[in-house]
Parts: structure tokens; C-alpha cells; sequence
């Protein structure tokens, strides 16, 4: 028998509001799988979902931190950054998925959130407490964002170190001449970047930042670190993001 509703969320609650270490990482595919698929494909609601596209294989569901914090969720058991098929031809476009569905900020703020103030993020293996396959949606940080304008220039169109780093940590960046990351796979371009014999996806985070690229039109700059890289380094690009969205004030 399917949990009831509040139970699901009452795990979410717990979950998602502990330490990567101590939450249990099916709290999101239960809330998913439990609650927003069968809704859906019942023809109704699917809370506590925003949204569930059953063609698109996603749900999109507010997350319990921050005001504006959504999640892209995958509605099939795709474990996460280190899962193959997302490099392969024909996947579901993920990134360009989460990126349309930004204009949940909108609604959930009342107001609508300039394109350069919006990141994405997916975390790597050891940096996530949820095992199914999630992109955060938010704000990004205002240091940050002010920080990969200031090195826009250096930032070419093949993966280069960050110069200075990004809070502590040092990540690759590329800039992408797309407005909205469709017709992309920014998960292969990410592999395509790792030498074979070396580096694994699952060590890697993937952050895409929306901005203006140097000849003024609309883009992204992608950034990657990988666990490890530092002592205290999980690999956890969600950093980059501002779950106060104190870039809008």
C-alpha cells in the first residue's frame, strides 16, 4: 500500500533537512514515485509536485530550503551524475528541462527573476544526500555570478581553470552560446572533458550559470570541480548557488 501523502512529506522533511551523511537518500524518489507519478498519470494534481512530465521522464518539486528552490527530479531510477545513459544520444535534455522550469521562481516569488540571476546545479556522488538523479534551481550566489562576469573573457569555448577558483575550490569553466541549453548535452560535454583513464563522472558536480556571453547575447557558463581536488572538497556545485536569492535585492 502507497504511504499516505503527509507521510511521504514528513520523510522529506527529515531527509532532505539533515546532513548529506545521516539523510536517507530515497526520500525524494519515494515523494516522487509515491505520490507525484500515480497523480499524474491518474489525471490529477500531483502534489506535493509543482509538476510531473511523464513524456520527459521529470517532476518538478519546490524544495524545502529556501524560498524559490526548486528540483528537477528524475521520475526514472537514474542514479545521478554518474549514470551513462545521460552522456548517451536520445536522453532526456535534463539541464534544458530544469532550465524552462525556472519559471516556478516566478510564481513562487511573485516577481519575475532576471535570466543572469538563475543556476543549475547537480551535485556529484559524494556531495548529494539523494540518490535519484535531481538538478537545483535557484538563484545563484551574488559573489559568484560577479566573479564569472569578471573572468567572461577568459572563459573560452573548451573547459579552462577557473583562475582565481570559486570559494575555495577549483573549478573549469566554458562558456556555451545557447539561451536555453536545448540541443546540448552538457552532461557529455562534461565527460568528453575527463581523461578515461583517471577521473570518474561520479566525482564530478555540474553547474550551469546563465549570463551574458562577451559579444552581449544570451548564454551560460557551465563549471565543473570534482571531489577531492581539496581536502574539503565534495564536489558539491549546489555551493554556488544562493538559496536566500539575495542577488535580487
Amino acid at each position: 500500500m502507497r504511504a499516505p501523502l503527509v507521510c511521504l512529506i514528513a520523510i522529506a522533511a527529515i531527509a532532505l533537512g539533515a546532513a548529506p551523511a545521516l539523510a536517507a537518500s530515497n526520500a525524494l524518489a519515494k515523494i516522487v514515485d509515491g505520490a507525484c507519478v500515480p497523480a499524474a498519470q491518474a489525471g490529477g494534481r500531483p502534489a506535493p509536485c509543482a509538476s510531473v512530465d511523464l513524456n520527459g521522464h521529470f517532476a518538478i518539486l519546490k524544495d524545502l530550503v529556501g524560498a524559490s528552490q526548486f528540483l528537477l527530479i528524475a521520475t526514472s531510477p537514474d542514479s545521478g551524475i554518474e549514470s551513462p545513459d545521460l552522456e548517451a544520444a536520445g536522453t532526456p535534455n535534463f539541464f534544458a528541462d530544469a532550465w524552462a522550469a525556472r519559471q516556478n521562481m516566478d510564481d513562487k516569488l511573485g516577481r519575475a527573476v532576471p535570466r543572469d540571476d538563475i543556476g543549475l546545479a547537480i551535485n556529484s556522488v559524494e556531495g548529494r544526500s539523494q540518490d535519484r538523479l535531481h538538478i537545483h534551481i535557484d538563484c545563484v550566489r551574488a559573489d559568484v555570478a560577479k566573479a564569472v562576469a569578471a573572468d567572461a573573457g577568459s572563459i573560452g569555448t573548451s573547459w579552462t581553470a577557473v583562475p582565481d577558483g570559486l570559494l575555495g575550490h577549483p573549478y573549469r569553466a566554458m562558456r556555451l552560446a545557447s539561451a536555453d541549453l536545448a540541443e546540448v548535452n552538457v552532461f557529455a560535454l562534461l565527460a568528453a572533458s575527463l581523461p578515461p583513464d583517471d577521473a570518474k563522472m561520479g566525482d564530478q558536480t555540474l553547474v550551469a550559470i546563465a549570463g551574458k556571453l562577451p559579444d552581449g547575447s544570451d548564454g551560460f557558463y557551465l563549471l565543473t570541480d570534482h571531489a577531492g581536488a581539496t581536502p574539503d572538497d565534495h564536489a558539491s556545485g549546489e555551493e554556488l548557488l544562493d538559496h536566500n536569492c539575495a542577488i535580487l535585492n
